[in-house]
């Protein structure tokens, strides 16, 4: 990646949108070299989608629950994990090193829906306990990392010599 690409992902990720004609405003890089750029990003699989961002609260999956896994399994985590990502309701699952083996971030409704979650994770034969913790306010929660990056960071970090 060159300076007009960390200059437009830093664009698309502080204005939301990938809209050419507002990305133009913003970095000054024209229309059409925006264009290609997006065509030859998505190409690389630097920009995986288009998504529209959803209010889980509005849709009416506004409780947020972090679950650390601890488990006793033999082999490889990669024979193990899909178990935990069948469980319904995880929208985010790591593996991780410490004395938790995986941690699971889900979106619910309610209570009944957390209950259900956590009887689905005890029910796995590997699962030897969780730790759930609700999440009462979200300080941050973006899928639009660059967001939390000066621009001056990322070019340094990022540019390719």
């Amino acid at each position: 990646m060159d300076e007009r690409d960390i200059r437009l992902l830093k664009a698309i990720s502080d204005l939301e949108t990938g809209s050419p004609e507002q990305l133009h405003e913003e970095t000054g890089i024209p229309v059409s070299t925006i264009h290609y750029r997006l065509n030859n990003l998505r190409e690389a699989g630097v920009i995986k989608n288009d998504l529209y961002d959803i209010d889980l609260e509005k849709v009416g999956l506004g409780v947020t629950v972090v679950v650390e896994i601890l488990t006793d399994y033999s082999g490889s985590h990669h024979d193990f994990k899909e178990k935990i990502l069948d469980v319904e309701g995880v929208t985010q699952a790591y593996f991780t090193m410490g004395e938790t083996d995986f941690i699971v971030v889900a979106h619910l409704s309610g209570r009944e829906m957390v209950e259900r979650l956590i009887t689905d994770f005890e029910t796995i034969d590997e699962v030897d306990r969780t730790n759930s913790t609700f999440v009462i306010s979200s300080l941050r929660d973006s899928a639009r990392v660059l967001q939390n990056y000066e621009l001056e960071t990322l070019l340094d970090e990022l540019l390719d010599d």
